[in-house]
């Protein structure tokens, strides 16, 4: 069997060798066997350049911007730092997950808004928390296949600003009580399966059967507060962030850092109650904020960026997924990571750094516990327990930050990885361009 990312002229050749050949059986199986040797990534998708706004906390520093204008921002960066025009950009793939009430075709408006030209495509990706993954998953193939030269990627998220819904508005209410349904809360952070049924209620059973106690999720949502509070103290957040300006009634603000990592109280950690389960362990603390923000990636292959005179972030290298029954989302990422190793043929130890969302700090416990990863490697300048998780943007944000730790740090190899409502998880790897 051919391999599926091959290049083009790799399989155009073989095509003509075998139409030349006398022995056309025995020359099939000698290509065959030569292709299945070629390295699969002669001309790789890479990772040209990276961006994402500051994360802000619910209601606060960025709650005055729609997601799509946070989208913009982000788009704006990439396409700045990539040092190409606005109009090389062939498609734009953006993540949101609260799209209710932002108009038509949010990836679209967030473009437009960027400066890109009209003749650009443009699709919104909704796959829960995966969605800014999944964006860069799609580029990547889009690009294998030869059917786009240069893609933006990404998500936002305003939760800030997502609205409330009148369920049965349309045909009329006639008698009794209405009810007023939270965007957020049933698209976004409810069961679909169970309804009413929030996602930490199943952190909270995976902490249970995993036998994470109350103490060892605190103490890791501690650790990636502290990692946090350090990364922006030492501007190791600074080569991926750009700057937003907001204005709060009359005055006019640039937010430069994640908003929430400063005003968090370390103290008041331990003191929390549980916030899904009478007698849980799960709080908020342990647990993923709600917040504001968008991220974006610039990607091509390696041989346009050679055209083109450009110097290349990284190789994305592969990406894999993962699916199971939709209550076990917070371990579906080891098997995403397993299948992920599997296709690059990288051993755990051939990886550098890994960023395992932290939508619930059990996520990545439980993952390191399976997969044998020490801390050291995990989310190195914190994760969403301290920043935040813009669901729509997460799955990009998570990758942007591990590109900047691979760099700052000088090392070689990430993965990223990310639970996602409904049962499954992504998993990319990356590898830096010296």
């Amino acid at each position: 069997m051919i391999p599926a990312n091959l290049p083009v002229s790799t399989i155009a050749s073989a095509r003509q060798q075998v139409d030349d050949s006398t022995d056309p059986i025995k020359t099939r199986l000698e290509i065959i066997m030569s292709i299945e040797r070629t390295p699969l990534h002669q001309d790789p998708v890479v990772i040209v350049s990276a961006a994402r706004t500051p994360m802000g906390g619910f209601q606060g520093d960025l709650q005055s911007l729609s997601a799509t204008e946070l989208g913009s921002i982000a788009i704006r960066a990439a396409v700045e730092r990539a040092g190409i025009e606005s109009a090389d950009v062939q498609h734009v793939l953006f993540g949101c997950v609260l799209p209710a009430g932002l108009g038509q075709a949010p990836a679209r408006q967030a473009a437009l808004g960027a400066g890109l030209r009209n003749a650009t495509l443009c699709s919104t990706v909704n796959k829960m928390c995966g969605s800014g993954m999944q964006t860069a998953i799609m580029a990547h193939d889009l690009l294998m296949a030869d059917s786009t030269a240069v893609v933006v990627a990404g998500g936002m998220e305003s939760m800030s600003n997502a609205p409330y819904l009148l369920d049965r508005a349309r045909n009329g209410y006639r008698m009794g009580h209405g009810k007023v349904l939270d965007h957020m809360f049933l698209d976004g952070l409810e069961d679909a399966y169970e309804p009413g049924r929030l996602m930490g209620t199943f952190a909270e059973d995976c902490a249970g059967s995993n036998g994470f106690s109350r103490e060892a999720q605190d103490a890791f949502a501690l650790a990636s507060l502290a990692r946090a509070q350090e990364a922006i103290a030492d501007g190791h957040f600074d080569a991926e962030i750009v700057p937003v300006q907001v204005t709060v009634g009359k005055e006019s603000r640039q937010i430069i850092h994640d908003e929430q990592p400063p005003k968090a109280r370390p103290d008041k950690i331990p003191t929390l109650k549980p916030a899904f389960r009478e007698g849980g362990t799960v709080t908020a603390a342990n647990s993923s904020s709600i917040s504001d923000g968008a991220a974006a990636l610039l990607l091509m292959r390696q041989s346009e960026a050679q055209r083109r005179g450009l110097r290349p972030l990284a190789v994305f290298y592969a990406h894999a997924a993962f699916a199971d029954q939709p209550g076990l989302f917070p371990t579906a990422p080891i098997g995403a990571i397993q299948r992920l190793l599997s296709k690059t043929g990288w051993a755990l130890d051939d990886v550098d750094l890994f960023e395992i969302n932290e939508a619930f700090a059990v996520v990545p416990l439980v993952a390191m516990s399976e997969l044998g990863l020490a801390h050291e490697k995990v989310n190195v300048n914190g994760g969403a327990c301290a920043l935040g998780h813009p669901i729509g943007a997460s799955g990009a944000r998570i990758i942007v930050t591990l590109l900047a730790a691979l760099q700052r740090r000088q090392l070689k190899r990430g993965v990223a990885a990310i639970c996602i409502g409904g049962g499954e998880a992504t998993a990319v790897a990356i590898e830096i361009i010296d």
